[in-house]
C-alpha cells in the first residue's frame, strides 16, 4: 500500500476558535481553507501541534475533520492527526477518519509518559493490524510528544506494516532525516517537519513537507517547493531565506497566537487560540505588525 500522491506543500492548518478558545469558529475555518486552497497548497494535515489538536476533545477533533472534508478541493488531500495519548482514542479517531475518507492518518508518538521501544512498537503495530486497509504515518516530534521514534524502530514497522507507508519528520535534526532517506525501504515516504531546512530537505530527496508556517505564507513555501523540483536552486533558496526568516518572525510556534495575528494582519481572520494558549499582548502584535511588513509580507 503506497499513496502515491503525498508530494508538495501539506499545510499543518490552524484551528480557529471563538474567543476565549471556547468553540470551534466553523465559518473562519472554511475561509482560512479556502485561502490555503487559492494559494495553491497540496494538502492539509487536520489536527496536528499547529491545529491545536491536543487541546481539544475527541469529539471535537471529529468535528474539525469532518467541517475541513466538507469545505476542502478534491484536488487537495487530507491528512487526518488522530494521536492521542492512549491506544483506545487513537483508535477511535483513526476508524473515524477512515470512515470520513480522509487520504491518510498521522499518529504521533504517545507523549507525557516515557516508552521504551518496545512497548512504541507494540502500541503501531496494534493500530496498523486495527486498520490493515489504511495508509498510516508515523509522526515523530520529541520535543513535543517526549517519545522519539529512532531510526531503527521506523524501519522496522515500516518493513512489517505495508500500511505504515511514511513519517512526518519533525525531529530538527537534518542528519537523522538524511541517515532515514538512506536506510527507508523504497516505497516508505519521508516527509519533513522542520519549514527551516526545506531546501535542505527537498534536496536530499524529500517528496513533501508538513508546515505550520504555511498558513501565513504558503506562497513562499510553494516556491523552495517548486523552484526545488525544477532545479532552479538560486531562486529556490530565495524563497528559503524568507522562509527561514518568516519562521524566526513567528517565533516557530512558541505560542501559536501568533500564527494567527499574522493572518490577520494579512487580512484573513483565524480566530482565537484555545487555552492553556493565550492571545498576544498589544505591544507583541505592534511588533509583529513592523516585523511583517520588513519582510514584504503587508
Amino acid at each position: 500500500m503506497e499513496p502515491k500522491n503525498i508530494r508538495g506543500i501539506i499545510c499543518a492548518n490552524l484551528t480557529p476558535f471563538t474567543k476565549g478558545g471556547k468553540d470551534i469558529d466553523h465559518p473562519k475555518l472554511h475561509k482560512l481553507i479556502h485561502f490555503l486552497q487559492e494559494k495553491g497548497i497540496h494538502g492539509l494535515f487536520v489536527g496536528g501541534t499547529t491545529g491545536e489538536g491536543l487541546v481539544m476533545s475527541i469529539e471535537e477533533r471529529k468535528e474539525v475533520l469532518e467541517s475541513v472534508l466538507k469545505c476542502v478541493n478534491k484536488k487537495v488531500m487530507v491528512i487526518a492527526h488522530t494521536g492521542t495519548f492512549d491506544l483506545r482514542s487513537t483508535i477511535e479517531l483513526t476508524a473515524h477518519a477512515v470512515e470520513k475518507g480522509a487520504y491518510a492518518v498521522g499518529i504521533v508518538s504517545p507523549g507525557y509518559y516515557y516508552y521504551d521501544e518496545e512497548a512504541l512498537y507494540k502500541y503501531f503495530s496494534t493500530i496498523a493490524y486495527e486498520f490493515p486497509n489504511s495508509p498510516i504515518l508515523l509522526y515523530n516530534i520529541p520535543s513535543c510528544a517526549r517519545n522519539f521514534l529512532p531510526n531503527s524502530l521506523i524501519i522496522k514497522l515500516a518493513q512489517k506494516h505495508k500500511n505504515i507507508v511514511g513519517i512526518k519528520d519533525s525531529t530538527g535534526n537534518m542528519v537523522n532525516l538524511s541517515e532515514l532517506l538512506i536506510q527507508k525501504p523504497t516505497s516508505f515516504t519521508v516527509i519533513n517537519g522542520v519549514d527551516e531546512y526545506g531546501y535542505q530537505a527537498f534536496l536530499a530527496g524529500v517528496q513533501a513537507a508538513v508546515s505550520g508556517t504555511s498558513n501565513v505564507a504558503p506562497e513562499i513555501y510553494r516556491g523552495v517547493y517548486e523552484n526545488t523540483m525544477k532545479r532552479k536552486l538560486p531562486e529556490a533558496w530565495i524563497y528559503q531565506s524568507q522562509l527561514t526568516k518568516l519562521c524566526q518572525v513567528l517565533q516557530y510556534g512558541k505560542n501559536l497566537a501568533i500564527f494567527k495575528q499574522a493572518l490577520k494582519l494579512r487580512g484573513i481572520d483565524a480566530g482565537f487560540v484555545r487555552p492553556p494558549h493565550r492571545e498576544l499582548s498589544r505591544k507583541e502584535i505592534q511588533v509583529l505588525e513592523k516585523t511583517m511588513k520588513s519582510i514584504n509580507l503587508i
